[in-house]
């Protein structure tokens, strides 16, 4: 003997309604995990006028600067770094790095990668200073 499952027009109803909700929350979770592993992810851009030879970047509770993020390669005048982090982190503060050719560096700490896309880094020849804004 079979036995058929009746299910009225409102039950039906609220079963697709339920499906649906249950989707849409599952995409946003998956979107906001997307945008959180690459929340940290920026652009440096080079307007000193001279080459960086190394990049390090690296959070700014941590004692070491970890990996040249350069390479072989370096970052000319007028050239962008695109850098991506694997993540996984929630952790906003960032400290970076640069060697230009010279062996000379500039360091910026705290830099919250969670608010900035793009980092340009500019030298002030008649001061000696390097200094960098954020968009």
């Amino acid at each position: 003997m079979t036995r058929r499952l009746r299910i009225d027009h409102e039950t039906c109803t609220a079963m697709r309604a339920l499906l649906f909700a249950a989707f849409a929350a599952l995409s946003l979770m998956t979107a906001a995990e997307a945008q959180a592993q690459s929340q940290q992810d920026f652009q440096l851009v080079n307007r000193t006028g001279y080459t960086i030879e190394e990049v390090y970047v690296s959070a700014a509770s941590q004692d070491s600067w970890g990996d040249d993020l350069m390479g072989d390669n370096s970052l000319e005048e007028g050239q962008v770094l695109n850098v991506r982090f694997p993540g996984g982190s929630n952790e906003c503060a960032f400290d970076i790095k640069v060697v230009y050719d010279d062996r000379e560096t500039a360091e910026f700490r705290g830099v919250n990668l969670c608010q900035v896309s793009r980092v340009t880094i500019f030298y002030n020849r008649s001061a000696g200073t390097t200094r960098f804004t954020t968009e």
